[in-house]
């Protein structure tokens, strides 16, 4: 198949649904089809061959944080372009609610269009005056894709309809035979944080209170901490002996990532809402690094409640400092979830995920003959066994 991907967030910033188009395309490509990813990008320097640039992107606060999205007419030509001259089979969308290309692409494909929703929001001002938007680019989206329950509920509630539930996918063999940064991690014990540090909602602030209980009792503990942002402000408030302990990398590359995760006893998400996944947990415990996490739903959901990773009570540090020592001082509960863990990664492979994905592009495509959305959806609905058709792609 030509497959046609669009993802409106910027390229080369990182983040989520980026990450999960880079990796569905290069899954894509490996069984075989023929792939094109439309995507803004600060700069067309070091862009895979199969992603196409619209341009530098704008700043817009969104969905609690900033996103970095393009639109406007010069744009809206470039997406119907980049479509004429693609002659995609199927085009796939990601964040068709996001005001950027993904609208666009919906509004100038004429094929079938699949649909992917990441994100897991409370209804805001922003959907509310898009929703009419929103719901005339719908009426054209042939199949609909969630990547958990939090954000088909986001789906079902904001713009009506259901999804497929088809999880974010991680590339367990780039993740799985990791090694640690030099002098990581050390003598003593780590903990890895990896996120935007300057976003409230990746909970950094969670982690750096609890610093001085966990310090307390691992007198010789590093935190490393990495990902764009300063954590200045932050440490500023910790007394000089705690702060010591924090080590800050800053943004890193993808190259870097797996060794980021590896480094560490544990790694820590400590985001406060908002997520409607948990990649980077996956990532994590391919390493091999126990994961704890706050107990938000899609975490939890990703760390099957409990099974394949320890969950504190979200933005209760002290719970999270309780946590963390608990685990540090049981060996056995350490090796334990890195095995599981590790088995929970594998459940998330691409190799998994993309037969997933690629059975809806089949649905709405069949031998060269595009499938309308009712036709499609009654497709799909023979793939699972009811009208609510949750996790029927397995």
């Amino acid at each position: 198949m030509k497959i046609g991907i669009v993802c409106p967030y910027a390229w080369d910033v990182p983040g989520g649904v980026s990450a999960h188009v880079h990796d569905l395309a290069i899954a894509l490509i490996r069984r075989g089809h023929t792939v094109s990813v439309l995507a803004p990008a600060e700069s067309d320097e070091g862009l895979p061959d199969f992603v196409v640039s619209t341009g530098k992107p704008k700043a817009v606060r969104y969905n609690g944080s900033v996103a970095r999205l393009s639109f406007g007419p010069v744009t809206a030509r470039k997406v119907s372009r980049w479509i004429a001259e693609g002659e995609f089979d199927v085009l796939h969308v990601h964040e068709p609610l996001a005001p950027s290309l993904s609208v666009l692409a919906i509004w100038a494909a004429k094929g079938p269009i699949v649909a992917t929703w990441h994100s897991s929001m409370d209804r805001s001002r922003m959907l509310v005056s898009l929703n009419r938007l929103a719901l005339t680019a719908m009426e054209k989206i042939t199949a609909r894709i969630a990547v958990s329950e939090a954000a088909r509920t986001t789906l079902v509630e904001h713009v009506g309809g259901d999804a497929i539930i088809i999880p974010n996918g991680v590339d367990t063999t780039e993740f799985t035979n990791a090694t640690a940064l030099p002098g990581w991690p050390g003598l003593g014990k780590a903990i890895v944080f990896l996120g935007r540090v300057d976003e409230p909602r990746k909970g950094l602030a969670v982690l750096v209170n609890a610093a001085p209980k966990i310090v307390a009792q691992f007198p010789d503990i590093r935190f490393l901490i990495a990902g764009p942002g300063d954590a200045t402000d932050l440490l500023n408030n910790l007394a000089d002996s705690v702060a010591q302990h924090f080590v800050t990398l800053g943004m890193i590359s993808a190259e870097d990532k797996p060794s980021v995760l590896a480094s560490g006893n544990i790694y820590v998400a400590p985001n406060t809402g908002g997520e409607s996944f948990g990649i980077v947990l996956l990532e994590a415990m391919a390493t091999g690094t126990p994961v704890v996490a706050s107990d938000l739903t899609a975490f939890a959901r990703v760390l099957d409640s409990g099974k394949a990773g320890a969950l504190f009570h979200n933005e209760e540090s002290d719970d999270l400092a309780e946590v963390i020592c608990n685990l540090l001082t049981n060996e056995s509960e350490l090796r334990r979830l890195t095995v599981a863990g590790h088995e929970r990664a594998n459940e998330f492979d691409w190799a998994t995920v993309a037969k997933r994905i690629e059975t809806v592009y089949e649905s709405v495509h069949i031998d060269g003959v595009v499938v309308e959305p009712d036709f499609a959806g009654q497709m799909l609905g023979r793939i699972g066994s009811s009208r609510s058709v949750r996790g029927s792609v397995q």
